[in-house]
């Protein structure tokens, strides 16, 4: 690639993002120049992002909460929309600083970008965190080792350790809820390059949600919280399923990040 000056390179790129319709263009320009480390790379990372894979498989994190999270390729990138779970999340564990942590186990973690942040924010936590896709584990432990998480590799409850039943404060899950007819609708970043078992969340979207509130009780400690991000439109379901498992449940949302979250507490 020629030497460009700052600017002209910027509006460069800006031009050639935005003719492959991505919305953010300069926000994107200004991630790439940051991160490429010469001028060949910052070349092949605006090839690859050009070619359609997500901003932050090309530049191996994403911002959330505050954190730069790793997010290696094949892996489901970490929605902003997720934030607002992780914040009710945070307030529901906090807890006195002079009495034991806080037990928060998040699963379908992904990346782990709920439990890093969930760490951060926290400071003393004794953190599990699950996913069965081993991709995503390897990468979830990249982000949560340095808060002394553990993230173990299985479907949902499976490979926790059975410590933990009746002992969880705070139980997260961003589990997939894309009705499976709808995957093929989804913007080619995700439909093409992140996992389906991320997205899919059977016929109706709640396969898995369900399976998540069914057992949930089991593992919460009383007065123990269950949170599951959800779509507006899936809410009532949501609802349902949580009822049904005997939990004391509620429904928050966020219009500026259009996120819904049905919280469900064990009396």
């Amino acid at each position: 690639m020629p030497v460009f000056s700052s600017s002209t390179l910027r509006s460069s790129l800006v031009t050639r993002l935005r003719a492959v319709g991505c919305v953010f263009a300069e926000d994107e320009a200004r991630m790439l120049i940051s991160a490429a480390r010469t001028p060949a790379d910052l070349a092949a990372m605006v090839n690859r992002r050009v070619a359609g894979l997500p901003l932050e498989h090309v530049v191996g994190w994403a911002e959330f909460c505050d954190l730069r999270i790793a997010v290696d390729p094949g892996v489901f990138v970490p929605r902003r929309r997720t934030e607002f779970l992780t914040r009710q999340a945070t307030g529901l564990a906090r807890r006195d600083p002079d009495g034991p942590p806080a037990v928060v186990v998040d699963l379908c973690c992904g990346s782990g970008a709920v439990g890093a942040a969930l760490a951060a924010a926290l400071g003393r936590v004794e953190l599990h965190a699950a996913d069965i896709d081993p991709a995503a584990v390897r990468c979830a432990r990249r982000n949560i080792a340095g808060a002394g998480g553990l993230v173990h590799e299985g479907d949902l409850y499976d490979p926790l350790p059975a410590s933990l039943r009746g002992r969880v404060d705070v139980l997260v899950a961003n589990a997939p809820y894309v009705p499976t007819e709808a995957i093929g609708l989804l913007p080619p970043e995700a439909r093409d390059h992140e996992p389906q078992v991320a997205l899919d969340g059977g016929a109706d979207g709640l396969a898995v949600q369900r399976r998540v509130t069914e057992a949930a009780p089991r593992w919460l400690a009383p007065g123990g919280h269950l949170l599951i991000e959800t779509s507006e439109r899936q809410a009532p379901s949501t609802v349902e399923a949580f009822a049904r498992s005997g939990l004391i449940t509620r429904v928050v949302s966020c219009d500026e990040l259009d996120a819904t979250v049905v919280i469900g507490t064990r009396p």
